[in-house]
C-alpha cells in the first residue's frame, strides 16, 4: 500500500467513525423522572415501555431511556429534573403526579415534558387547556383527585354501619388541602364523621392503622398519592390485619389483597404517555398534543377480602363491578 492510499483508508476510516457517531448521537434519549421506586413501578414502566413499542420506539435499539427515581422523597424531584435537563434529553416522561410533573416544568421551558398522571392539570397550572396544552407541557390526567367523593359514597355502600370513614393522606402531596376540601364535603352529604391522618414514610402508616384501631374505626379511604400507590401492599396487609375496610384508587391494590378500588387503569395511563412520548419524537408539539384522559373507571371487589373481613357486599355493587375477584 502506498502513502496515497494509506491516506484515503485512513481519511475512509475517520469519515465513517464520524458517521457512526452521528448517528449514535442521533439516538433520542427520554429522561425518566420517577417519584418512586423501581421495583413497585415495574407495571407501570411497563406499560409506558408498552406504548413506546406500539409507535416504534424500543429501548436499547432506537432509543436511550436515562432512570432518575426519588424513591418517595418528593423533596429530591427538583434536583433529579435539573439533572436530566442538563444531560439534555429530548424528552421528559414524569411519572408521579403532580410531584414530579411540577419539578420538571420548573426545570425548564424548552424540553418537552409528559406527564403520566396528574389531576386538573389546567387547574395546578401545568398546561393551558385540556385541548391546547400550550407550552412545552402535555400528558395523561386519570381524574383521581376528582373521584375521591365517589369514593366515599361507594364505601359508604359497602359499610353502612360505618359512622366515621377515616381518610389517609400523604401532606407532602400537593393537592392534599383540596382532596380533604372535597372529601369532608361529601361526608357532610352523607353525615359521616371524617378523622384525617397523614403518613408520608412507612412507620407513619403503620402509626395511622393503629390508631384507626384505638378509635375504632372500621372504614379508610386511600388518597391517590404516589407514595401510596408504592405501598399498596403494605396497605392492603394493615387494613386486613386491623380489620378495616379501605377503598383504593387502583386496581393493584385489590388485586393484592384490599377490599375495593375505583378509579381510572394507571398502566393504561402511562401506555398512552408512551404514545404521546413517541409522537413528540416524531416531531409532534406539546403543545398540541391535547391531554390523554380516561374514558372508563374500573370498580374491583376482592370477595376474598370481603369474606375475611366478615362484609357481605350488597348486590348493587357487584352489579356494578368490573372485576370481581374471588
Amino acid at each position: 500500500m502506498n502513502r496515497r492510499e494509506l491516506l484515503l483508508l485512513l481519511g475512509a476510516t475517520i469519515t465513517a467513525g464520524r458517521g457512526l457517531r452521528a448517528q449514535q448521537k442521533a439516538m433520542p434519549v427520554i429522561g425518566y423522572l420517577g417519584s418512586g421506586s423501581p421495583a413497585p413501578s415495574n407495571p407501570f414502566t411497563a406499560a409506558f415501555l408498552q406504548g413506546l413499542g406500539e409507535t416504534g420506539y424500543v429501548d436499547g435499539q432506537n432509543l436511550a431511556i436515562e432512570y432518575r427515581w426519588a424513591a418517595s422523597r418528593y423533596d429530591r424531584l427538583p434536583a433529579l429534573a435539573a439533572d436530566l435537563v442538563a444531560r439534555k434529553v429530548d424528552v421528559i416522561a414524569a411519572s408521579g403526579g403532580l410531584e414530579a410533573a411540577v419539578p420538571a416544568k420548573n426545570a425548564t421551558s424548552t424540553t418537552p415534558i409528559v406527564f403520566f398522571a396528574v389531576s386538573d392539570p389546567v387547574g395546578n397550572r401545568l398546561i393551558a387547556s385540556l385541548a391546547r396544552p400550550g407550552g412545552n407541557v402535555t400528558g395523561v390526567s386519570p381524574l383521581s383527585i376528582e373521584l375521591m367523593p365517589k369514593r366515599l359514597e361507594l364505601l359508604s355502600e359497602l359499610v353502612p354501619q360505618a359512622g366515621a370513614i377515616a381518610l389517609l393522606v400523604n401532606p407532602n402531596n400537593q393537592q392534599t388541602e383540596r382532596v380533604i376540601g372535597d372529601v369532608e364535603e361529601a361526608a357532610r352529604a352523607k353525615g359521616v364523621q371524617l378523622p384525617v391522618l397523614k403518613a408520608s414514610t412507612e412507620s407513619e402508616i403503620d402509626a395511622a392503622f393503629a390508631s384507626l384501631a384505638q378509635l375504632r374505626i372500621g372504614a379508610l379511604i386511600v388518597t391517590a398519592d404516589p407514595f401510596f400507590g408504592a405501598q399498596r401492599d403494605h396497605l392492603a396487609a394493615l387494613a386486613s390485619r386491623y380489620s378495616v375496610a379501605t377503598i383504593y384508587p387502583w386496581r393493584e391494590a385489590a388485586a393484592a389483597g384490599g377490599l375495593i378500588s375505583y378509579g381510572s387503569s394507571i398502566p393504561a395511563a402511562c401506555r398512552l404517555a408512551g404514545i404521546l412520548v413517541a409522537r413528540i419524537l416524531k416531531g409532534s408539539k406539546p403543545a398540541d398534543l391535547p391531554v390523554e384522559q380516561p374514558t372508563r373507571f374500573e370498580l374491583v371487589v376482592n370477595l376474598k377480602t370481603a369474606k375475611a373481613l366478615g362484609i357481605t357486599v350488597p348486590p348493587s355493587i357487584l352489579a356494578r363491578a368490573d372485576e370481581v375477584i374471588e
